[in-house]
């Protein structure tokens, strides 16, 4: 994998092309549960091919398959320089699906199960997921976020991160604490893309893909992939890691083909044509 790298909070080095762990577990939240076996196989090809940034959290499962658990088993113990990210904050419902948040006084709990069920005796990045599963609101973060805060100054957490938040709430929260990544919906929010290269964060958006919610917008992205002999899907992430150096992709699967055809979209160049093509 030639695609780039970025220096997470400025000293943490990642390939920008990394790992997305939803669909390890299940297709979707309310889903059946995956062969835990095939979990492990992508985890562990997927490190085979350069990944280095996992993107995972502990609502990722569904019965007695979690993603976590499948991190855990597929590579522990972890090589050298491998990223674990994880979120905090959305509580799951009897339903099952993750449309709950967490309190300032359940955050400490939830951290403290991630690194148990990761083995890991310090987070790599850890989220604030706030908003449930709708977009940004406005509703202050400051007493969840200085939560996370304090448990980065007892060394538990390396580095902080802030998800499905409005640029107020960015700013909210770099006023606690640094911040080293923002992971947000795919979306067009150049200001707030703008504000992380200006501050070195890391802009690691969400459904790169649709993510099964909403669908790519093909026509574009159609014409440039026929001219390179690649995917549709496969323009839209090598767009992504081009649209600035702060983006990085997490692209998630549970199937091996997909993740070997995801991996190669980090040695995709775009020229020039393609990229004018893609913002015709």
């Amino acid at each position: 994998m030639t695609n780039q790298t970025f220096s997470l909070g400025g000293d943490q080095p990642v390939n920008r092309l990394g790992f997305g762990a939803m669909r390890l577990a299940m297709s979707t939240f309310d889903g059946p549960p995956r062969p835990p076996e095939t979990g492990i196989a992508v985890l562990r090809r997927a490190v085979e091919l350069g990944v280095n940034h996992i993107d995972t959290a502990a609502f990722y499962g569904r019965g007695a398959v979690h993603a976590n658990a499948l991190i855990r088993s597929a590579l522990a113990p972890y090589r050298d320089g491998l990223v674990i990210a994880t979120k905090v904050g959305p509580m799951r419902e009897p339903g099952g699906a993750p449309t709950g948040e967490a309190t300032p006084g359940q955050l400490r709990g939830l951290v403290e199960a991630d690194l148990h069920a990761l083995g890991v005796d310090r987070l790599d990045l850890v989220y604030l997921r706030v908003g449930g599963m709708t977009g940004p609101d406005e509703a202050s973060i400051a007493d969840r976020f200085a939560v996370l805060a304090e448990l980065r100054d007892e060394g538990v957490i390396r580095h902080l991160g802030v998800s499905n938040v409005s640029a107020a709430q960015l700013s909210e929260a770099r006023a606690i604490a640094p911040v080293a990544a923002v992971q947000n919906r795919h979306t067009e929010d150049l200001a707030l893309l703008a504000e992380c290269e200006a501050a070195g964060i890391a802009y690691v958006p969400f459904f790169t893909l649709g993510g099964g919610i909403s669908p790519l917008e093909t026509e574009r992205l159609g014409k440039v992939a026929a001219r390179l002999d690649a995917t549709v899907q496969q323009v839209a992430l090598a767009a992504l890691l081009a649209q600035s150096p702060n983006s990085l992709a997490i692209p998630g699967t549970g199937d091996l083909g997909h993740l070997e055809e995801n991996v190669a979209a980090g040695d995709l160049d775009l020229s020039e044509e393609d990229l004018a093509d893609l913002r015709a």
